[in-house]
């Protein structure tokens, strides 16, 4: 049997942030998203929870400068919240 893949739903905040991203980390954040919903917790993309402000919610990486915020709803289900540099932390 197949492990379940993790079902992604982009905030609105996530798609205006996303969409003005230079085009080669669009591209990447196409490619490590399809890690993430094989595994969210693939080595490669340093997946951690967050703390203060941003309890409770998750982040990965998707190189040294640019990661993506989200939060599981279900084992299977999470929201991405936004994408970008360090800046998304505040």
């Amino acid at each position: 049997m197949l492990p379940k893949r993790v079902k992604i739903k982009p905030s609105t905040r996530f798609k205006r942030s996303f969409i003005k991203l230079p085009k080669n980390i669009q591209r990447l954040a196409v490619e490590k998203e399809a890690i993430f919903v094989k595994n969210p917790f693939e080595p490669q993309l340093r997946t951690h929870k967050l703390k203060g402000k941003l309890s409770g919610l998750w982040s990965f990486s998707l190189n040294y400068s640019y990661r993506i915020v989200f939060e599981f709803i279900r084992k299977d289900q999470v929201i991405f919240y936004d994408i970008g540099n360090h800046q998304i932390y505040r």
